[in-house]
């Protein structure tokens, strides 16, 4: 019997960017049967890891550190990495 699952990837910007703790940058639904894993990718958008730059009318993807965190759901994040793009 084959279920869906789904994969959630967040990201936290860098302190700077003053935006909130994580936002939803990525998401897949995932057939998987029982007691089964799968590999997948997910790609991010990098206009998904930028703010609104006004002064500028642009989006603008600050340097710093990213933490990529990614689960079955917002309200539990078991896999963390961070991401210094400088």
């Amino acid at each position: 019997m084959t279920q869906s699952g789904r994969a959630e990837v967040y990201a936290s910007l860098p302190a700077n960017a003053q935006e909130p703790p994580k936002r939803l940058v990525g998401f897949s639904n995932v057939p998987l049967g029982a007691g089964k894993n799968q590999t997948i990718t997910i790609e991010i958008d990098p206009k998904y890891l930028s703010i609104f730059d006004e002064s500028r009318s642009a989006w603008t993807l600050l340097p710093g550190n990213y933490t990529i965190m990614v689960a079955g759901s917002s309200q539990d994040l078991p896999l963390k990495a961070v991401v210094d793009l400088n």
